[in-house]
C-alpha cells in the first residue's frame, strides 16, 4: 500500500476524526521534509472526489459523510440513470431525472443519498458534484440548423443533451452528415459544446455508421510513421545468432491450429507420450519481445491499443502487419524464435510445470479448426493422404484435451454453452449473411492446452514472486449473489448456503445449477441469468484469482500479438529466465493491468456495436416478414427475441395491444392481466419485422396479432409495403410463420 491509499485509508476509517492540515500532518508523523508532498496528496484527493474540506477547514472523507463516488451510468432513452460505486461493496444509486444535474453518461460523479429504499426498493439519490467527465467527443448526425449553430443527434442514446456546434467549426459538414465532435465545452445544463473533428459521411451510410462507431470508442486505426518505420526495418527471419542462445525445437512436431482466414498464428502446440502414461503438453507462443523493445514506438503504441480489435469487415490490430503477419506469425516451415513452456499431465488432469524457456520453433504444419475436426472425426480420402502423419498426434491431443476439461469441469470451472454469430461479409464490407459458429473439437483442444499454459505460468510466477498482470476475476457480490439464488427459488432450484463475506459462493455451486437444468425449458433463461450474475473479469497487478475458471492462479500468456499483458509477461519471464533482476516491472505491470482492462473493455463495445449495426443493416432486407422468435430476456418496456441465427429484437411493451401486461421483476415474465398470457425467457412466438434503426442498431418486431401496416411502410426498403398496402395483403404473405433458415434456403 503506496502513501496515498494510506492516508485515505486512515482518513476513510471508523477511529477517524476530523482534522485540520496540521493535525492531520502530527498524528500521521509526516516529516518536515515531505511536508509538501503530503499536501499534494490531499489535494489529489480531494480532485478525485474521495476527500473534502468541511466549513471549520478539516478534512474528512465523502464516503463516511454518507456520499457515493462512482461513475454515471444513463439507460438509453430513459432520462435516468444510476451511479455504479467504485465499492463493489455498496449497492448502485439510482439517480432520477431531476437529479441528474448537468452530468452525463460516464462520467465520475458523487451523488447524495436521498432515500435508502426508493423505488424497487433501491436507494435513490443526486448528482452533488462532477468529479471528471466520462466523454471528450461524440458522434453523432446533424440534424439542424438555426443559422449560427448545428444541432447534433448524438447516437449515443444515453447522452441526454443538446449538442451544438458553431457552423463556422463544422468543416463543410451539413445538416444529415455524420460527425466526429470534440467537446470544448458545457457551457450550461443540458448543453454541450463542440466542434467537429471529422466528417464520416451521410448519416444513413454502413461506412460511415462503422467509422463512427470505431471513433466513438477511440479506436486508433492507422499507425503513425515512426511506428511503421520500426515495424518495416524489423528483421524477415530469426537470427543465427540469436537461435543459438536458445534451446532448439526444430526437430520436434510442432502445429498451429487457427481459424480458416487467420493469418497471424502467435500459438502453436505438441503433445508427447510419457513412460508414466501422462503426456508432455508444449505450448510454444511467438517471442514478440524480441521485436517489440521497451520504449520504442512500437511498444508505445501496443500499450496505447492494448489490444487487437476483431470486427465483422476488419482486423485492427494492436502491432503492424509486417510484425503480426510476418516474423512475430509462426508461420509453417520457417524458423521462430519462441516462448514454450512444457507441462507434464497424468490421467487425472494434473499439472505440473516442466519446463519454460526461450526456444526457436519450426512449425510442421499450418492447421485449421475444420481440418482437425474433419481428421479426428470424418477424414476425407484426399485430407487423409495429406494430414495422415498427424493422426497419432490429433489423436493424443483430443484424448488430452477431454482429461483437462473433465478436470477443470470437477474443481468447478463454469462453463457456458452460449451460441456465437459470426456476420459474413462481402467484399464491400456488406453483410451477406449471419451464421452460428459451431464448436469443434479442435476449437476445444486450443481452449483447453491455453488454459493449462495460462495457469500454470500464473502460478509460477506468483510462488517466484515477481511482478506480474493476472487475469483476474472476482466472485460475485453477496448481493449479486443473494439475488441469483431468489431468482433460482422461482423455478423451485436453490444454492444452499448463507452468502457473506467469510463464506463466499464457490463456483462449483454455480456448475451444479447448470447440471440440473440442462434439457430443462428454463436453462437458457437461468444460464443467461447466472451470466449476468457474474463479476466482470480484468488485469490486475495482485493475484486474486479466477472465480468462472475455479482457478487460484491465472493469467493471459499466450497471445502476445493480439494483447498487450500477454507481451508485458513475456518481457518479464524472459528476463526471470535469464536471472536478471525484474524489480523494475514492479511500477509498470500496475498501469499496464489497469490500461489493458480499460482498452479491452472499448474494444468488447467497439465489436460488439459493429456487430448490432451489421445485424441491423442485413435484417432490413426483411422488413415485412413473419419469424418465428423465443424470448431472449423480459424488461419492464417489452421483451428481447431472438432469431435462429441469433440476431436480437425487441417487441415493445406499448405495441401489445390485446390485454394490459405487467412486468413482474422477481420472476422475470411479463403477464397479461385479462388473457393471464405469459413471456418470459425461452418463450416462443411469431412476429413481423417492422424497423431496422442503423443509428440505434435496433431491430424492431412486433406479434403478428398487433400487426399493421403503416408500422413499416417509412422503413420499407424493398417496396413490398405500398400506400394502399392492408393488413390483409400481409396475412397473404405470412399466412405460414416463416423461419430464418427458410429465408435461407429461398436465397
Amino acid at each position: 500500500m503506496d502513501r496515498k491509499e494510506k492516508i485515505y485509508s486512515y482518513i476513510n476509517s471508523r477511529e477517524y476524526t476530523p482534522l485540520k492540515f496540521d493535525e492531520l500532518k502530527s498524528v500521521l508523523c509526516v516529516p518536515d521534509g515531505d511536508i509538501e508532498i503530503f499536501g499534494e496528496i490531499l489535494s489529489d484527493l480531494m480532485r478525485e472526489g474521495k476527500i473534502f474540506l468541511t466549513k471549520r477547514g478539516r478534512y474528512e472523507s465523502y464516503k463516511r459523510a454518507g456520499f457515493v463516488l462512482g461513475k454515471l451510468s444513463c439507460t438509453p432513452n430513459g432520462h435516468f440513470g444510476f451511479v455504479i460505486p467504485d465499492d463493489d461493496n455498496e449497492k448502485d444509486l439510482f439517480i432520477v431525472p431531476t437529479g441528474l444535474s448537468d452530468a452525463y453518461h460516464d462520467d465520475t460523479v458523487l451523488a447524495a443519498i436521498d432515500t435508502k429504499s426508493g423505488k424497487g426498493n433501491k436507494p435513490e439519490g443526486h448528482i452533488v458534484k462532477i468529479i471528471k467527465r466520462g466523454n471528450s467527443r461524440i458522434t453523432g448526425v446533424i440534424q439542424r440548423s438555426d443559422g449560427v449553430f448545428y444541432h447534433l443527434s448524438p447516437d449515443s442514446q444515453r447522452i441526454y443533451a443538446s449538442v451544438i456546434i458553431p457552423i463556422s467549426q463544422a468543416q463543410d459538414s451539413s445538416i444529415g452528415d455524420r460527425v466526429l465532435v470534440e467537446i470544448t465545452d458545457y457551457p450550461k445544463e443540458g448543453k454541450i459544446l463542440g466542434i467537429v473533428s471529422k466528417k464520416f459521411g451521410s448519416g444513413e451510410d454502413l461506412k460511415s455508421n462503422t467509422e463512427a462507431i470505431i471513433a466513438e470508442h477511440s479506436i486508433k486505426q492507422e499507425f503513425d510513421g515512426d511506428t511503421l518505420k520500426e515495424a518495416q526495418n524489423a528483421p524477415k527471419r530469426a537470427s543465427q545468432n540469436e537461435i543459438s542462445k536458445r534451446l532448439d525445437l526444430r526437430d520436434k512436431l510442432i502445429i498451429t491450429i487457427d481459424g480458416d482466414d487467420a493469418k497471424d498464428f502467435d500459438d502453436a502446440v505438441s503433445v508427447e507420450r510419457t513412460d508414466d502414461g501422462g503426456f508432455l503438453l508444449g505450448v510454444h507462443i511467438a517471442d514478440v519481445t524480441e521485436y517489440v523493445t521497451p520504449g520504442s514506438a512500437l511498444d508505445n503504441e501496443a500499450f496505447i491499443r492494448g489490444t487487437s480489435v476483431y470486427l465483422a469487415d476488419r482486423v485492427i490490430p494492436m502491432l503492424p502487419v509486417e510484425l503480426s503477419n510476418g516474423i512475430c506469425s509462426l508461420n509453417p516451415k520457417v524458423n521462430r524464435l519462441a516462448l514454450s513452456v512444457f507441462m507434464k499431465i497424468n490421467k487425472n488432469g494434473e499439472i505440473s510445470l516442466d519446463k519454460l524457456a526461450k526456444t526457436v520453433i519450426r512449425s510442421a504444419e499450418r492447421m485449421t479448426y475444420n481440418n482437425v475436426a474433419n481428421l479426428l472425426e470424418n477424414p476425407s480420402p484426399k485430407l487423409l493422404k495429406k494430414y495422415e502423419y498427424l493422426l497419432p498426434t490429433l489423436s493424443d491431443m483430443r484424448t488430452l484435451a477431454e482429461i483437462l476439461y473433465k478436470s477443470r469441469k470437477n474443481r468447478g470451472s463454469i462453463n457456458f454453452d452460449f451460441p456465437k454469430a459470426k456476420v459474413i461479409v462481402n467484399e464491400k464490407g456488406e453483410p451477406t449473411n449471419i451464421i452460428k459458429e459451431e464448436r469443434k473439437i479442435s476449437h476445444k483442444i486450443i481452449e483447453e492446452f491455453m488454459l493449462a499454459a495460462n495457469e500454470t505460468i500464473a502460478e509460477l510466477a506468483f510462488w517466484a514472486e515477481i511482478p506480474f498482470v493476472y487475469r483476474t476475476h472476482e466472485p460475485p457480490t453477496v448481493e449479486k449473489a443473494e439475488d441469483f439464488n431468489k431468482f433460482l427459488s422461482n423455478f423451485g432450484y436453490c444454492i444452499k448456503g448463507k452468502f457473506d463475506k467469510d463464506n463466499p459462493i464457490h463456483p462449483k455451486a454455480f456448475c451444479q445449477v447448470l447440471d440440473k437444468i440442462k434439457g430443462t425449458p428454463e436453462e437458457t433463461m437461468i444460464s443467461t441469468y447466472m451470466l449476468r450474475s457474474l463479476m466482470k473479469a480484468e488485469y490486475s497487478d495482485e493475484n486474486l484469482g479466477h472465480f468462472g475458471l475455479a482457478a487460484k492462479y491465472y493469467c493471459h500468456f499466450t497471445s502476445p500479438i493480439r494483447r498487450y499483458p500477454d507481451l508485458i509477461i513475456h518481457r518479464i519471464l524472459k528476463d526471470f529466465i535469464d536471472g536478471k533482476d525484474v524489480s523494475q516491472f514492479a511500477s509498470i505491470v500496475p498501469k499496464a493491468a489497469k490500461n489493458s482492462s480499460d482498452t479491452e473493455i472499448e474494444a468488447e463495445y467497439c465489436e460488439r456495436d459493429v456487430d448490432d449495426l451489421m445485424k441491423a443493416f442485413y435484417m432490413q432486407q426483411f422488413i415485412g416478414e413473419q419469424f418465428s422468435l423465443t424470448v431472449s430476456s423480459v424488461t419492464s418496456f417489452g421483451i428481447f427475441v431472438e432469431l435462429e441465427n441469433t440476431v436480437e429484437g425487441l417487441i415493445r411493451l406499448a405495441d401489445m395491444k390485446d390485454d394490459f401486461y405487467e412486468f413482474n421483476e422477481n420472476s422475470h415474465e411479463i403477464v397479461g392481466q385479462r388473457t393471464g398470457a405469459v413471456y418470459k425467457i425461452g418463450t416462443k412466438l411469431d412476429a413481423v419485422l417492422v424497423k431496422c434503426d442503423l443509428l440505434t442498431r435496433r431491430i424492431d418486431f412486433v406479434r403478428c396479432c398487433d400487426f399493421d401496416c403503416s408500422m413499416i411502410k417509412n422503413n420499407d426498403k424493398h417496396g413490398k409495403f405500398s400506400k394502399n398496402s392492408n393488413k390483409k395483403s400481409h396475412r397473404k404473405h405470412n399466412r405460414k410463420p416463416k423461419s430464418y433458415k427458410r429465408h435461407q434456403r429461398k436465397r
